[in-house]
């Protein structure tokens, strides 16, 4: 999302025609979920999808006229099988996609959008559904600073009050529908992507950091070594540092919805990381290596103190239980564990 805003930004800034297609509604069977986007722009170009199929080309279409008229439309789909790209399936589904010019008075939206994206700051994106007379607008609002708003001032100060009555709203994450007062709108969350740090810069590591980028997580590696430790072997990487593994945990703040992967040369190194890091807050502790010597390393533990309780938070050995043998391969179960625990707060299948 944080490339898509800035796809966004320049487009707008070029003085070219554009427009973003978002599924507003989605019940039973399609290819993509609530809150899919695609960019579309007038030489035909497009960024993301929203099904592929014949449901992306009626979009694509739909999206041309929008960019002609400069006003907001509502496209309602109920899906077969062969209506979308690559699909088996069986029952249909109904799909509700919001068509938006992106035009000039949208520049300072995105600007915001993508500011609070690179600052790792929260926010909530409300998107004013066309209809019953209303064109639509879009509001971000934020907890701290300032938002921008391109709504209705009477509408803005409704939304103003409905969230100083609903303060949890702020700790929503999914895309979600939400009516006010019979306004309808569609509500994007702006959150603090995840962090997962990668202790250990070796081959599996490097594997594991582009996957988990393209998985949208933002990724740290640390490992003790210069020569391994460098942006040119994780050009995907948003830090890569050199730490000493001892001491580690006063140097990293790790926080309650960030992920640690434990993949370093020696199980010595393993030990002196988990221990460390074995009773913070972190969502995901994963630790690489046979039962022979995770047990080991558990041992050690249990004998400086830790209970049962905290050893069971460790995911090891890491990954999901698919055959992998490959570096690439357990990079794969790796990162498939890791979204498993931040979809379902669990990871199925585990070895």
């Amino acid at each position: 999302m944080r490339e898509l805003y800035g796809y966004i930004l320049e487009l707008i800034r070029s003085g070219k025609r554009g427009a973003l297609a978002t599924i507003v509604h989605q019940a039973g069977s399609s290819p993509r979920g609530l809150g899919a986007q695609m960019v579309i722009m007038e030489d035909g170009k497009i960024l993301g999808s929203v099904g592929g199929g014949t449901l992306e080309a009626d979009v694509i279409k739909g999206a041309r006229e929008v960019m002609r008229e400069g006003v907001p439309r509502r496209l309602e789909f109920f899906l077969r099988g062969e209506d979308v790209a690559d699909s088996d399936m069986i029952c249909g589904g109904d799909v509700e996609v919001l068509l938006e010019p992106l035009k000039e008075g949208f520049e300072d939206l995105y600007s915001r959008l993508r500011e609070i994206r690179e600052k790792d700051e929260k926010g909530l994106l409300f998107t004013l559904l066309p209809g019953d007379g209303s064109e639509g607008g879009k509001g971000l609002f934020v907890p701290k600073g300032e938002g921008v708003s391109l709504l209705p001032s009477r509408v803005h100060s409704l939304l103003e009050g409905f969230l100083s009555s609903h303060p949890e709203l702020w700790q929503r994450r999914d895309p979600f529908p939400l009516s006010v007062e019979g306004f309808q709108f569609f509500v994007e969350p702006i959150f603090v992507e995840p962090t997962l740090f990668i202790f250990g810069a070796g081959h599996i590591a490097q594997q594991i950091a582009p996957l988990a980028k393209m998985a949208d997580f933002r990724v740290v590696v640390l490992d003790d070594r210069a020569d391994f430790a460098t942006p040119e072997r994780f050009p995907e990487a948003d830090q890569v540092l050199v730490q000493d593994f001892e001491g580690l945990a006063a140097r990293v703040k790790v926080g309650e919805e960030d992920y640690l992967v434990i993949v370093t040369r020696g199980h010595l190194h393993d030990y002196t990381v988990l221990r460390q890091f074995l009773r913070s807050g972190a969502k995901y502790i994963g630790m690489i290596g046979s039962r022979k010597k995770r047990d080991a390393i558990y041992r050690r533990l249990r004998q400086e103190g830790f209970s049962e309780e905290e050893i069971s938070r460790v995911h090891a050995p890491i990954g999901l239980d698919i055959g992998a043998e490959t570096p690439q391969e357990i990079a794969i179960s790796i990162v498939a564990e890791l979204i498993a625990v931040r979809r379902k707060g669990e990871a199925p299948f585990r070895s």
